[in-house]
């Protein structure tokens, strides 16, 4: 039969229809091997064959979700709440303030250093409804919720940014998500990995911290705009308040531009800003934290102008970089980083009153309002800088007008050479030595002691080349004379004053040649400011100093200065004689006319190098000292010219003159400490210490070439003799030799002269008492110089003789004497600086 191979048909299997009674064939037993998965699936043929059974339906489901589960479990359980937030949310502003105010608060802001703008407070010191103005615009659930997500909220977020076309992005975020991303994150997270990542972190978070850490953190993190993180920047960017003084309209506001900072702020879009600050207030009544009542009285809040500052734009740029170099190198090794974000509270020791009168005069001066409306040179630059002698703290400086444009402070880092502001150090050297006021010099121009320079330089010449008889220290520093000062640095020693100029403050370096004294070296303004202080602290030099104290972030103390460093330089007693020379300057000197008018005390010096390439100022009353430098770089900016003359104007012209020490930064000081002495801490009249008239015993003092030694030498410690009668021999001697033998015998001698036909000029023509003379110890002879023949009524005056004859030049100087090239020019300083 056919389809049997036997030849018969194979039985058949049937089973009857339930309904109709009729056999239907069933599928055949499969034969062989059972398969693991059975799909598609055997015995079965079309479309049932790729149907699956309701059991493996059932089995892949639970399996699948037995899968995501152990997944979310995973997940959920690998995620670390982190011991911290990340790095740029503990961050917070460091502060810099001025000096504090005289009734003892605090001072005004300096500058602010921040990665972001933010200053960390208490949750708990602030108002409750600084928080519920928050949840009222973020997540009203917060309060009530566990759960620390929303899946509604994510969902429609999801379906919304999946469906839209408008490119607009919506977010699904709770407070405690918001708080995870900003707090732990701080990034956007775009990505669904990221969003899954932050909500479990939500979920876990919302278990581990308390809604006020939530909260409290999520406050002090988020931005607010204006440049401002956390509630209490903003709350001083918006309100110029602290974030625990605002109202509720004013925690309203901030919590109504959270959404869009830049875009909400009130400045920008006031209607906006407002429609959003109702909905805040509108919540806050819903959830009953605010009564309608309240509601209704409750009125937009003002804001303040907001201005975006540049930390270094301006004159105090330059204190700012000041500031930063002191902390990083001194005792706290606070980097600029660490300001940046740690949180410090950085007090200076510039006092904002006199900085404004010190940055108003330099302005007057820049614009032409100081000196008949005439500008000085673009390329002039000008460098003041006053310190207070009683502990080295900068007090006020300017180091130019704009940081951003020339970040070469002009007070600190730039030198200026010195010119007669050197003089100084010369007498203090020779004080110490045993010279005394009284000591006298012939002061006439040019000439060249000997000693001075080499064969073929130049004589030394005063300024204009004026003319001086024999006279004393008072008068030559007074007036400024350079050949008397160059005799004097020849008979103590060059290298004395060097060792001066250190003791007082001066680091650059200085040669030990014998122009020094005429300020061949170049230095730092603000040095020199604090090298006359330490004549107004009576020979106690400090160093200069300009942070006072630093606070950390929590209120302690980082450190203080309380104690400044201090030593003794000088001898009291020679400080007051040097002192009452350089009040002669203002008196009668070449600062007179300026800075005497101010009418008080005052000790200083004029200064004005070779070619007028420098000119100077420095001066001093015992609580403050001021210096006052100017100097003009050439067209390449790196070289030295001459400062361009400033005019005057006398009726309808305008006459030009050289600027020197006398004129204009005289006039400047004048101006400025005009100002300053007005201020309470300054106002009071305080005298210095009356002159000491030392005596000639002279006092020790190592130089930086001299050789320490234990064992004092006879000078450390011999005392002179008492004796009861005057030296004999000292009729015939040159002035200065007699005096000397004065000295050594323990007497001081009084200077006069007169004409005389028999005796040299320069020499005794007779003492009184007379030689051999009983006199008391310690007591004075008169010793009377010869100033030559009597001229007659149309003869010439007598030319006194130089002290040490050569046929050397003496044309005005057209470079220093002074071998080294990098010192060039001497002083043009004396009478001539009245102008």
């Amino acid at each position: 039969m056919a389809g049997s191979s036997n030849g018969r048909s194979a039985p058949s299997r049937s089973r009857r229809s339930s309904s109709r009674g009729t056999r239907v064939a069933t599928p055949p037993k499969p034969t062989g091997r059972k398969r693991f998965f059975d799909y598609p699936r055997t015995g079965y043929s079309g479309l049932h064959r790729w149907i699956p059974s309701w059991r493996v339906v059932v089995g892949t489901i639970l399996g699948m979700g037995f899968l995501l589960v152990g997944g979310l479990v995973g997940a959920y359980a690998s995620v670390k709440v982190p011991a911290k937030g990340a790095e740029d949310t503990q961050a917070q502003t460091s502060t810099v303030y001025y000096a504090n105010k005289a009734d003892g608060s605090q001072g005004d802001v300096m500058g602010t250093y921040a990665v972001q703008k933010r200053e960390i407070v208490e949750y708990d010191t602030l108002p409750d409804y600084v928080g519920k103005a928050v949840v009222a615009g973020e997540d009203r659930s917060f309060f009530t919720s566990s759960a620390g997500i929303s899946l509604t909220g994510m969902a429609r977020a999801f379906l919304h940014n999946a469906t839209t076309s408008d490119g607009t992005v919506q977010g699904g975020s709770t407070l405690t998500q918001q708080y995870v991303e900003r707090y732990y994150v701080d990034k956007t997270t775009r990505d669904y990995v990221g969003k899954f990542r932050e909500a479990l972190l939500a979920i876990k978070i919302a278990r581990t911290e308390s809604k006020e850490e939530i909260l409290g953190r999520y406050l002090n993190t988020i931005y607010f705009g204006r440049d401002s993180y956390g509630v209490q920047a903003a709350s001083q960017a918006y309100f110029g308040i602290d974030a625990k003084d605002m109202d509720v309209s004013q925690a309203a506001l901030l919590a109504a531009v959270i959404p869009s900072p830049n875009n909400w702020d009130p400045a920008v879009n006031q209607a906006k800003s407002e429609a959003r600050w109702n909905i805040i207030l509108d919540g806050m009544q819903q959830e009953g934290w605010v009564s309608a009542t309240e509601r209704a009285k409750l009125t937009f809040p003002d804001t303040i102008e907001y201005k975006r500052t540049e930390r270094y734009r301006g004159s105090q740029g330059y204190l700012l970089q000041m500031v930063e170099d002191e902390l990083a190198s001194g005792p706290t090794h606070i980097t600029k980083s660490d300001l940046e974000r740690g949180g410090y509270k950085v007090v200076t020791t510039i006092q904002k009153p006199v900085q404004k009168d010190m940055n108003a005069t330099a302005s007057d001066f820049l614009k032409g309002k100081l000196v008949d409306d005439q500008k000085p040179n673009k390329r002039t630059k000008l460098a003041m800088a006053s310190v207070d002698p009683s502990s080295g703290a900068i007090v006020a400086l300017y180091g130019g007008p704009d940081f951003i444009t020339d970040q070469i402070n002009r007070a600190s880092v730039d030198t200026v050479q010195a010119g007669s502001t050197f003089k100084p150090f010369t007498l203090l050297a020779a004080l110490e030595d045993g010279k005394t006021l009284t000591t006298r010099y012939a002061g006439y121009s040019p000439q060249k002691p000997k000693g001075w320079g080499q064969a073929g330089d130049p004589a030394v010449q005063n300024f204009g080349n004026e003319q001086f008889g024999y006279i004393d220290l008072v008068t030559a520093t007074a007036q400024s004379v350079n050949t008397v000062y160059a005799q004097l640095n020849l008979d103590i020693g060059p290298e004395k004053t060097v060792a001066a100029a250190a003791a007082a403050g001066i680091t650059t370096p200085i040669t030990d040649q014998p122009s020094n004294v005429l300020g061949t070296a170049d230095v730092h303004p603000l040095e020199m400011a604090n090298a006359y202080a330490t004549l107004a602290a009576q020979g106690v030099r400090h160093q200069t100093y300009i942070v006072q104290q630093v606070d950390n972030s929590d209120g302690s103390v980082a450190y203080a200065n309380d104690k400044p460093k201090s030593k003794r330089a000088f001898p009291a007693d020679v400080v007051a004689d040097a002192t009452y020379a350089m009040q002669q300057v203002v008196q009668s000197g070449s600062g007179k006319n300026y800075v005497k008018p101010l009418g008080r005390p005052i000790a200083g010096k004029t200064g004005t190098s070779q070619d007028n390439r420098s000119a100077w100022f420095v001066g001093f009353t015992p609580q403050i000292s001021t210096a006052v430098a100017l100097s003009q770089v050439g067209e390449d900016g790196k070289s030295r010219d001459t400062i361009t003359p400033i005019g005057y104007k006398f009726g309808s012209h305008i006459a030009l003159d050289a600027v020197t020490g006398g004129s204009i930064p005289a006039r400047i000081w004048a101006s400025y400490m005009g100002g300053v002495f007005e201020q309470p801490q300054y106002e009071d009249v305080v005298d210095f210490p009356p002159r000491a008239n030392v005596g000639p015993t002279a006092t020790s003092r190592p130089t930086q070439s001299a050789t320490p030694s234990s064992t004092p030498t006879p000078t450390e410690t011999e005392t002179a003799p008492t004796v009861d009668r005057v030296p004999t021999g000292l009729v015939g001697k040159l002035q200065a030799d007699a005096t000397s033998v004065l000295y050594q015998a323990g007497l001081s001698a009084t200077i006069t002269s007169e004409y005389s036909d028999d005796v040299i000029v320069g020499r005794v023509i007779r003492v009184d008492p007379g030689e051999g003379k009983k006199i008391e110890p310690g007591g004075s002879v008169t010793l009377v110089i010869s100033l030559g023949p009597k001229p007659g009524p149309t003869s010439k005056p007598t030319q006194i003789p130089t002290i040490a004859p050569t046929n050397e030049p003496t044309t005005k100087p057209t470079k220093d004497p002074d071998p080294n090239p990098t010192q060039t020019g001497g002083s043009g300083d004396g009478q001539g600086e009245d102008g």
